[in-house]
């Protein structure tokens, strides 16, 4: 079983919209972020651990501005948390092993999918798209995506 935790080399080669997201519970601007459009096959993973958060299958459009999910692929590497910053009460997301914070969860989601919306700076993830899952380690993984 693959061993996810906070590198450092990791936490060092953020570039500065990275590392203020995830490490200074940042957010990149609405529509701005280089995962809001990908419609590709494969999953997303903390870009400080690589544990595996996302799966493409699980992603839609809610027009919120950043990418947005139902469900994380692995609810063991996701930590929900009160966050009462910004004058309201709202549920953090942040990585588990990594403790990167990735955004937040809402319950505004498609009902017929649980009613959850995971909205996620992309400046959180790394996308593993489903040709290079095996090789990365995460072929574990590719019962979660949809055949296209």
């Amino acid at each position: 079983m693959p061993r996810y935790e906070r590198r450092p080399e990791a936490v060092e080669a953020l570039d500065p919209i990275q590392y203020h997201v995830t490490q200074e519970n940042g957010t990149e601007r609405p529509g701005t972020g280089h995962y809001l459009s990908n419609k590709e096959p494969g999953i997303y993973v903390d870009i400080v651990s690589g544990e595996p958060l996302f799966a493409s299958s699980d992603k839609y459009e809610s027009g919120c501005g950043w990418p947005s999910f139902v469900k994380p692929i692995e609810p063991a590497h996701v930590r929900e948390l009160q966050d009462r910053s910004l004058g309201m009460v709202r549920t953090e997301v942040r990585s588990a092993h990594g403790d990167s914070h990735l955004g937040h969860v809402f319950p505004d989601g498609p009902r017929e999918r649980g009613g959850l919306r995971y909205c996620i700076n992309s400046a959180a993830l790394r996308f593993i798209h489903r040709d290079d899952m095996e090789a990365e380690g995460y072929g574990d993984y590719l019962d979660q995506l949809e055949d296209v």
